[in-house]
């Protein structure tokens, strides 16, 4: 009897037991729900809305690991082919930083220094060439045009080539005085590297950055098929198909991932590709000739002193955006690739940056 009683009694109790599952497994969903709901995801979503883009790709890296990667809409709008963090981009600028890289090595290996004029690598510059140094290649304060007058998008004509269109043209302004862009500047640092290495450049930098630093993917820009490569697109009131540049600089020159930029990002905690002396180097302020130092250091801008540390760069192509975040201090980076030129992407870079900064939202 005692049995049945207790198995009277349970059977009794079953409904308000399936009342408490059914509350505690609202609750637990409820939960579940709001811990899966990522204000990083919704930010980059709402963006993406606001300034339709196709797609997005993003890594946030914290002491060289990713705390957060993620895929946003289309790669390619005729094959719906979704992104991830695996969805090749063009880099654009971001390549600056590579460039950059590439020369650092050979300075560590001595094969040549900053301070060295042009002229000694490249032989033929012209006479008001003469006071550009290799450090001012890098730092956009050698007095060089943005473009060469010969470098045309449709074009695939040698660096070389480009650069002896710009032999005549009268420099900006005297080495050392001012800053300005030059995309030019980084093609004579690249046919630098060729010169002192005997080989093309893009094979210096698979050897010595690339493959040493684990980049899996990264490779310069090519319109050959290349897979999980994402289309690019202008204008976001029609979303055309981009103009696809078979003539890419130097310092644009790459394809990358966000999760390759990761990969990146952890190298530079380390001492395998550059040294910290280049690296601190690489983040210094460019010193100019009236004191004044202007806010960029080797293929990085660097923001200004007193406020928090952070070296960045963005970039734009026909189709693409990219931008790269690194805040020093905080040991956080930001990585955002779209492909999509009529877009903000440092808006998007910056806002992840707050949510993960540990004064701003992150912890």
């Amino acid at each position: 009897m005692a049995t049945s009683g207790a198995c009277c009694e349970s059977r009794n109790s079953w409904p308000r037991l399936r009342r408490l599952s059914a509350a505690l497994i609202a609750a637990w969903l409820g939960a579940a729900t709001t811990a899966a709901a990522d204000p990083t995801d919704d930010f980059v979503r709402e963006q993406m809305k606001r300034q339709r883009i196709p797609g997005v790709a993003i890594a946030v890296v914290k002491d060289g690991v990713v705390i957060k990667a993620g895929g946003y809409g289309v790669a390619d709008r005729k094959t719906g082919t979704a992104v991830t963090p695996d969805t090749v981009f063009k880099i654009a600028s971001v390549s600056k930083q590579f460039v950059a890289s590439g020369i650092m090595v050979l300075a560590q290996d001595g094969r040549l220094t900053l301070a060295d004029p042009v002229g000694r690598h490249l032989p033929d510059t012209p006479e008001s060439w003469a006071g550009i140094t290799i450090r001012h290649l890098l730092t956009h304060t050698s007095g060089l045009q943005r473009e060469a007058p010969g470098w045309v998008p449709s074009s695939t004509q040698s660096d070389a080539e480009v650069i002896r269109t710009a032999y005549s043209a009268p420099l900006r302004f005297a080495p050392g005085t001012k800053w300005e862009y030059s995309n030019l500047g980084y093609t004579v640092a690249a046919e630098i590297i060729a010169r002192v290495t005997g080989g093309p450049w893009a094979e210096f930098m698979t050897e010595r950055v690339f493959r040493p630093a684990g980049l899996l993917v990264t490779r310069t820009t090519t319109s050959e098929p290349v897979p999980n490569r994402a289309a690019g697109y202008s204008d976001n009131d029609r979303l055309v198909d981009a103009a696809d540049w078979p003539a890419v600089r130097p310092g644009g020159a790459f394809l990358s991932t966000a999760r390759d930029l990761a990969r990146w990002d952890a190298v530079l905690y380390g001492n395998s590709i550059l040294t910290e002396a280049s690296r601190r180097d690489m983040w210094t302020t460019m010193p100019l000739a009236d004191g004044r130092r202007a806010l960029y250091g080797l293929g990085w801008h660097v923001n200004r002193p007193g406020g928090r540390r952070e070296v960045w760069h963005s970039g734009g192509l026909p189709g693409f955006k990219s931008n790269l975040r690194r805040y020093l201090d905080d040991r956080i980076t930001v990585i955002v690739l779209m492909n999509l030129d009529d877009a903000d992407d440092e808006a998007i870079a910056v806002g992840i940056a707050e949510l993960h900064l540990p004064d701003r939202g992150g912890r």
